[in-house]
């Protein structure tokens, strides 16, 4: 006789699985509510304590838990000893295991939930019969996914339930537990601290028609316990094609440089491949847009666009004025969104939270091949700003310094970002050089207007090694910088700021970023 576990907290589709294993001759072995379940839609099976002769105790934390369970499952049908004392001890094979576990994260994203709750949604027996149902694949059929459940019964039903498939089987259960596991590994740790093993549990939410390239296969994961309002986990779509792999990452640096600046005036920023091609401030977010798009309208080809305020009919005809990929905004307003659906690609996304962007503590990744580096996330201040020259910057300069600094942070090092009244004019990031990514943010401010970097004002995410990046900008036109300082040099590049009457800030807080990073946001 053929014998099927069947111990599932996710009732989809396991009434027709049940009746399919009856109808291929296996007696059904059932616990707590799927027992009641089955035996509610008429499906005869055996509760598990029929199985072990001991009843369900301590609340129902202890009903799997037994030889006569564990030994049917793990019990080599190749080894004719597991088999034989199976039959002395009057324990039957159990062959196929079809087990999801309690609803953790479920319980866990609800309002109000307890860590008494959340500890009682922990499930004991249910990763016990998993892992050792998929330890045992070659002779036990593991089934977790409800979405398997047709495949399954139709290779028992064709005998194509052959070693490969059993094994595909195997490892997403132990894919299974080890995401259930590390969902309860980060609800009880308060952050990663550094000291211990790590487990970062992802969801499968989508997969793009390709990678950064058209011959690179791509998947998309969430974080189900990510609480950042900023994650484009939590965008809504309202228009357009479905989001490429590019399309994230490009989107979310984009939020993240809004997120940096967090103005309350009308705010506009444009990214495109991860770089910044502009940022602006303005009266209304037409003007915003305006400006963002005229730092680089060249570059801002095919970018994304985000804003932090409600997108207005005036402000989303302007946008289709260019092509781009994405709009993203806290709100639109209903003829705003016409506007823009009017284009049948454009991608519009809702964002509530950048309304009021704030930055979420936590932690950044990369994965490189088989190492992971992990950081806290940066958090810029300006509570201990250094007047370092005879002159000082005056207020509308200093407004200026603070916005460029908090570009510059997402330009790539070595990033240098030149502004004037809220608008960047000029972004250098990338080159080798500091003096040379002075070169490209002054070239682009030339291009962008007859005066160039004249009146501007310029943010370096590191200090500059030595004067002559301070020299190229100064001879540019640049009125004020602002600057990590921290260099043997320092002095060379305040005494040339000092010859000529610049005023030179110094933040004691370098911002320099090699390349884009996956974070993993703090908890609430």
């Amino acid at each position: 006789m053929k014998y099927a576990l069947l111990s599932v907290s996710d009732k989809e589709g396991i009434e027709e699985f049940a009746r399919g294993l009856v109808g291929l001759g296996y007696t059904i072995v059932s616990s707590g509510g799927t027992a009641a379940a089955l035996t509610a839609a008429g499906v005869k099976n055996l509760a598990v304590q029929d199985v072990t002769g001991f009843a369900e105790c301590l609340d129902g934390r202890v009903k799997t838990l037994h030889p006569k369970i564990h030994a049917g499952i793990l019990a080599n049908r190749a080894i004719p000893a597991h088999m034989k004392q199976l039959a002395e001890l009057g324990i039957n094979p159990i062959d196929v295991v079809c087990v999801n576990l309690y609803p953790f994260a479920q319980t866990i994203a609800k309002d109000g939930c307890t860590l008494e709750m959340a500890v009682e949604n922990i499930d004991i027996g249910g990763p016990c019969m998993i892992r050792a149902a998929a330890k045992n694949f070659a002779g036990v059929v593991v089934v977790c996914d409800p979405k398997d459940y047709a495949s399954v019964l139709q290779n028992l039903k064709d005998g194509k339930m052959d070693l490969e498939a059993r094994k595909e089987l195997a490892q997403r259960a132990f894919a299974h537990t080890a995401f259930y596991d590390g969902l309860i590994q980060k609800y009880l740790r308060k952050d990663l601290d550094f000291t211990q093993q790590e487990s970062l549990p992802f969801q499968l939410f989508d997969i793009p028609r390709y990678g950064e390239n058209a011959d690179q296969a791509a998947a998309v994961y969430f974080d189900p316990m990510c609480v950042d309002p900023l994650s484009l986990k939590f965008a809504k779509k309202l228009n357009g094609k479905a989001m490429s792999y590019n399309n994230f990452s490009d989107t979310q640096a984009a939020v993240n440089v809004l997120v940096e600046l967090g103005a309350k005036e009308p705010m506009c920023a444009i990214v495109k491949h991860e770089m910044t091609c502009g940022v602006a401030l303005g009266k209304n977010l037409f003007e915003a847009f305006v400006k963002a798009r005229d730092a680089d309208a060249v570059s801002c080809f095919g970018g994304i666009v985000v804003f932090n305020k409600k997108v207005d009919v005036k402000t989303a005809q302007e946008v289709l004025g260019i092509f781009v990929e994405i709009v993203i905004a806290p709100e639109f307003e209903p003829k705003a969104l016409e506007v823009l659906k009017s284009k049948e690609n454009l991608r519009v996304l809702e964002l509530p939270a950048l309304a009021k962007p704030e930055a979420v503590a936590g932690v950044d990744i990369k994965v490189l091949n088989g190492v992971m580096l992990a950081q806290r996330r940066q958090e810029l201040t300006y509570d201990n700003l250094q007047f370092v020259t005879k002159v000082k910057p005056t207020e509308q300069q200093l407004k200026d310094l603070i916005f460029a600094f908090g570009v510059v942070k997402h330009a790539k090092s070595n990033g240098i970002v030149l502004v004037q009244n809220g608008q960047t004019i000029g972004i250098g990031g990338g080159p080798g050089r500091r003096d040379l990514a002075a070169k490209i943010a002054v070239w682009q401010a030339e291009r962008l207007r007859k005066e160039g970097a004249k009146a501007a004002v310029a943010a370096s995410d590191a200090f500059f090694p030595f004067a002559d990046g301070p020299e190229e900008l100064i001879k540019a036109g640049v009125t004020a910088i602002i600057q990590p300082g921290g260099s043997a040099r320092d002095q060379e590049s305040i005494d040339l700021c000092d010859k000529y009457g610049v005023p030179m800030v110094f933040t004691g807080q370098r911002v320099f970023s090699h390349s884009a990073s996956t974070s993993i946001p703090g908890k609430k």
